[in-house]
């Protein structure tokens, strides 16, 4: 299954022509094997048997040896290798506190009046998130390296809002906060299922309200104003971003979830945080500008 999320689409992901990342370059198949990326849907794509008894052509195990086997413990995370939900969540603890504590330096640190900083630490962290992106092995030095650059941006453009207006940066924390609740108990509830269609008509809506951000953006720099981030314009605009938002949390949660059950390796728990540290970011982003706008010149 191909990935669907724009973070993982791509060589080095969970998921690319039904392979993992670093197994995209296989030996060619055996007589009477189908090559990698080939077999039927729910056959092990690592192994190099067919999809039933692991142990055909090979001599019965003796009474002996199925004891010791059943009173072994089972494989954990540390004897497989393998990426599990643990993982996925101490990646993901470790890469937002390195964002939310980059961002409380650059709160006390970078002053209002002088924001190159800010601008500095965000061109640098889209290159870097570029480079993570596009990378086909995972390197959590990297992935770090972006949260931190993400954070003095974050923390410098929350303080400047927060000077205009008093009490934004917790109201936008505890807006991402619900939207990540809400999406990821609609996804394990079965409300969202990210199906083919869902994911087609997502992206397009995402590949759509970029460009128009881009020509908003465009327009500004030459003197003109769409509206688009103020008046009911602005609103919409907001409420929308933050559906994307939540729509590419889903997508991450979807790759999690196929990534743990067909065994990716355990260093795909970084890529995993790093997609949902992107889309968290969106959402705090989108939710500063929506809540500017609702708040005005309160």
């Amino acid at each position: 299954m191909r990935s669907r999320n724009p973070v993982f689409s791509r060589e080095g992901s969970f998921t690319r022509n039904d392979q993992y990342a670093g197994f995209g370059t296989q030996t060619a198949a055996q007589p009477g094997q189908q090559p990698y990326g080939q077999q039927a849907y729910g056959n092990n794509p690592y192994g190099q048997q067919p999809y039933g008894d692991p142990h055909a052509g090979q001599q019965p195990l003796t009474d002996e040896q199925l004891a010791v086997m059943y009173d072994a413990p089972s494989a954990g995370p540390l004897q497989t290798g393998r990426m599990t939900m643990d993982d996925v969540v101490a990646r993901t603890a470790m890469t937002l506190l390195t964002l939310v504590g980059s961002g409380a330096l650059a709160w006390f640190l970078v002053p209002t009046d002088n924001f190159a900083p800010a601008i500095g630490a965000a061109v640098a962290a889209m290159v870097i998130g570029l480079v993570v992106s596009f990378k086909r092995s995972v390197n959590p030095g990297l992935i770090l390296a972006y949260a931190a650059l993400e954070g003095v941006f974050l923390g410098a453009i929350s303080k400047l809002f927060e000077t205009f207006w008093p009490g934004i940066a917790i109201q936008a924390v505890l807006g991402t906060a619900a939207v990540f609740a809400a999406t990821l108990i609609a996804y394990k509830s079965g409300r969202i299922r990210v199906t083919p269609r869902y994911t087609r008509i997502g992206i397009s809506i995402a590949i759509g309200f970029s460009i128009l951000l881009l020509v908003n953006l465009v327009a500004t720099l030459l003197g003109a104003d769409f509206g688009l981030r103020s008046g009911p314009l602005g609103i919409v605009v907001g409420l929308v971003g933050i559906a994307l938002g939540a729509f590419f949390l889903t997508l991450d949660y979807a790759e999690i979830e196929e990534g743990i059950r067909h065994g990716a390796p355990e260093k795909e728990a970084w890529r995993a945080a790093f997609g949902l540290t992107l889309s968290l970011v969106w959402i705090y982003i989108e939710m500063l500008r929506l809540i500017a706008i609702l708040r005005g010149d309160d």
